[in-house]
């Protein structure tokens, strides 16, 4: 079967299929409160991405735009994406599904930065994530043309 990264919309029935993720991982990954905010605001765009297996949401993550306002990336764009709460259900993990939505998310061409959660450095190395920075816990990915040169 092949994978296709989704816009999830923000509804009742995705409200529901995000349920099946709370009972798993931690409480912080849950991502009901940010999807019931964005069902209270009516939102148009849904931050959230997913991919079903069949007719169940086995996969999904928040991606956001946001602003280097700081410019605290080593690129010269101007915007960047964050990664917020990739999760796969257990039953899905080391199956490909992971990978597909952080390539997914590689083809905006913005760096992107994540926190890494619960044992997944390994995942984001193999991914291409950097540490932002010695003391930092947040990886970073840049597109090849983004690179900087140190000189």
């Amino acid at each position: 079967m092949a994978l296709s990264v989704e816009n999830l919309k923000i509804n009742f029935k995705t409200l529901e299929e995000f349920k099946s993720f709370k009972e798993y991982g931690l409480e912080e990954l849950s991502m009901l409160e940010e999807f019931q905010i964005n069902m209270v605001e009516d939102n148009a765009s849904s931050p959230f991405y997913g991919i079903y297996y069949g007719d169940r949401l086995a996969a999904r993550m928040c991606l956001y735009v946001k602003k280097d306002t700081d410019r605290l990336l080593p690129t010269d764009s101007g915007e960047y994406i964050e990664i917020w709460k990739l999760e796969v259900l257990p039953h899905y993990q080391h199956k490909g599904f992971g990978l597909k939505l952080v390539e997914f998310a590689k083809t905006f061409n913005l760096p992107i930065l994540t926190k890494p959660r619960v044992k997944s450095h390994t995942f984001w190395e193999k991914m291409e994530f950097n540490p932002l920075s010695e003391t930092s816990s947040r990886l970073l990915w840049t597109p090849p043309a983004t690179h900087k040169k140190i000189s």
